[in-house]
């Protein structure tokens, strides 16, 4: 089954929930232990089979594209001091590369961010990954995804299960649950997966208005029909260009004018880097679970917990 190969990282944001720390450095550049967050997303793509990374990017992110560069002069000082453990790290970097930037001019919304690759995407089909949104590598879903839009030729959105109170932070699906032997084709779904067909779509509801306790998270594979829809749509929540409202525009589309949605139901881990909290999380969790870490660090957090349990 052939893979999309082109993948879109939308990294243009202020950062406004990590300032003052991304004032001057991009907070997709902030460290997970040794690896930035934008690394393990763009490690994501290329373990899906995308061989063509574009990342949006605004003045002042250079830094983004810098990271994934080759740096003929640091290898060498690398290799000169015998740092080996260093210069596979730094270069393993660089081979995810060279990345196409696209520049974002001004912030007008995911929407908008998306919509600035349509050269890149070339009339294909393209996923589009957040970049504060790090999914563990063991729980992948991308493939997955995939094969879903392979085997219908739709979008595909990711899609985890909120509490109803705290829908209105998300996009919020109206969603039919359909068996994966019941779609088109055969191959590249698990047979447990939890796929859904969209047909409504709403970008962070008011209280009462959510349409149940689905809601998108940052994965997305788009037809070409993603570009006329947001362009359609305009402006939405906040004066800025939606991207639930394109998605939903697309839902509504018939299939042979490059519409219709499926979601996959994530029950993995996944952890919001953009938070201060889910950005502990997950730096904790890495930590934790690496072979090299993880033995010592977990033997130091048990001690500090336990002697901090007393502690108000």
């Amino acid at each position: 089954m052939a893979l999309l190969g082109k993948a879109v990282i939308p990294a243009a944001g202020r950062g406004t929930r990590s300032l003052p720390a991304s004032k001057v450095i991009p907070k997709e550049l902030f460290p997970l232990i040794d690896r930035p967050a934008i690394q393990y997303v763009v490690e994501e793509a290329v373990a899906a089979g995308c061989d063509d990374i574009a990342i949006v990017t605004a003045p002042g992110k250079e830094a983004l594209a810098a990271h994934f560069a080759f740096d003929p002069a640091l290898e060498a000082a690398l290799r000169s001091t015998g740092s080996a453990a260093q210069l596979e790290a730094v270069r393993h970097a660089s081979a995810l590369g060279p990345l196409t930037e696209i520049l974002q001019d001004e912030p007008r919304g995911l929407g908008h961010a998306v919509a600035c690759a349509e050269e890149f995407a070339a009339g294909e089909a393209f996923a589009v990954l957040l970049a504060d949104d790090l999914l563990d590598e063991r729980d992948p879903a991308l493939a997955t995804m995939m094969a879903i839009h392979a085997r219908t030729g739709a979008s595909v959105v990711l899609l985890i299960e909120v509490p109803r109170d705290k829908a209105q932070l998300y996009g919020s699906v109206d969603a039919l649950r359909v068996d994966p032997a019941a779609l088109p084709g055969e191959g590249g779904i698990p047979s447990d997966a939890e796929i859904h067909h969209l047909t409504r779509l709403i970008e962070k509801p008011a209280p009462g208005e959510e349409y149940g306790t689905l809601a998108i998270v940052g994965r997305y594979i788009f037809t070409p029909a993603i570009f006329d829809a947001l362009r359609e749509v305009g402006r939405g929540r906040s004066g800025e260009i939606q991207l639930t409202d394109a998605i939903d525009a697309l839902a509504r589309r018939a299939l042979a004018e490059g519409g219709g949605v499926y979601g996959l139901v994530f029950r993995g881990r996944r952890y919001d880097t953009g938070d201060k909290l889910g950005y502990l999380k997950a730096t904790v969790q890495i930590a934790a679970d690496r072979p090299d870490l993880g033995p010592d660090f977990r033997s130091w957090l048990r001690t500090y917990v336990e002697n901090r349990g007393d502690e108000s």
